[in-house]
């Protein structure tokens, strides 16, 4: 496990020189703390959302689901944005939501990185802020009845509930573990 940690560390440290001008580099113990505030917040929204999505997928399937994101998720995650003093989201390039893609060139720059497995998060500096990315993967098979296959895993009346409710959608397609996004917290 120190082996793997170490890995991580190096791995995020080279990120963060490769992104970062001489200018807004961030010191060692900034960034560990920060590492570990990020990956604590992101623990606990991703928690939060699959807690809330599971109930819903028990409580009026997939279809359900997708309406609760639709009008819920924004709201849980501005809540523990709040909570933690910082702007929490997720970003893809195959967002369901248009206003999570892919803002600028240096998320796209992480975003290849985190897709190659160079790296699974990272902190990087923009302008005086600090900025935390890390991966999100399709890792449950629940994930995969409203971001699966269109003819295998999605239900045809799940389809019409996305298409209704995210009409310029692209977050489908995707296979059990596959890199579907980042998170994204801003300090």
């Amino acid at each position: 496990m120190k082996v793997k940690n170490l890995l991580t560390l190096a791995l995020s440290t080279l990120i963060l020189l490769s992104c970062n001008s001489s200018k807004t580099k961030i010191d060692n113990e900034t960034y560990l703390n920060y590492l570990k505030k990020g990956d604590e917040i992101t623990n606990l929204a991703q928690a939060t959302l699959l807690g809330n999505v599971s109930k819903a997928m028990q409580t009026g399937g997939p279809e359900y689901a997708v309406e609760f994101c639709n009008l819920k998720a924004f709201s849980l995650v501005d809540s523990l944005s709040k909570l933690n003093n910082c702007a929490i989201s997720r970003v893809s390039d195959k967002n369901r939501n248009p206003d999570n893609n892919l803002k600028n060139q240096q998320e796209k720059a992480i975003w290849e990185k985190m897709q190659a497995k160079i790296s699974i998060d990272t902190i990087v500096k923009v302008d005086e802020s600090l900025v935390y990315y890390k991966t999100i993967k399709i890792a449950l098979p629940a994930c995969l009845k409203c971001h699966g296959s269109n003819e295998n895993d999605i239900s045809p009346a799940t389809m019409e509930r996305i298409g209704k409710l995210y009409p310029n959608d692209l977050a489908t397609g995707y296979s059990l573990n596959d890199f579907r996004g980042m998170w994204k917290v801003e300090f």
